[in-house]
């Protein structure tokens, strides 16, 4: 069974930096992408970055490029979302969702679709607000 649990949401002033930890398991067996999606209040769910599970890729939202980075830690089971000059509009709950791909690795134009992905997590909160 496949589980995702976000963490290291809070409340930061702008400008801030925070951390978000995503750790997964049962995603051992099969190729996969986890990608960060972000939803904030009254909005859609937007794909925010997307890692492999072998770092061999990441892709960005245009709103968050040079200000997020995407990592992860293959020991630890955990990827990690780097969240620098954090703004009032990027207050929303962010998930970590994951897919199980066949041979071909995350299309750059697929990515941030939420229909794509079929485990989640329960989210954590990011409030960006002096």
């Amino acid at each position: 069974q496949v589980q995702l649990v976000e963490s290291g949401g809070g409340l930061v002033q702008p400008g801030g930096s925070l951390r978000l930890s995503c750790t997964y398991s049962g995603l051992t067996l099969n190729r996969y992408a986890i990608t960060w999606f972000s939803q904030a209040p009254g909005k859609e769910r937007e794909g925010v970055s997307c890692i492999s599970d072998r770092d061999e890729y990441t892709y960005y939202d245009d709103s968050v490029k040079g200000r997020f980075t995407s990592s992860r830690d293959i020991a630890k089971n955990t990827v990690y979302l780097q969240m620098d000059s954090l703004k009032p509009e990027d207050t929303a709950i962010y998930y970590c969702a994951a897919v199980f791909l066949g041979i071909e690795a995350m299309p750059e134009t697929r990515w941030d679709i939420p229909s794509l992905y079929n485990y989640w997590g329960k989210g954590t909160l990011v409030t960006v607000s002096s």
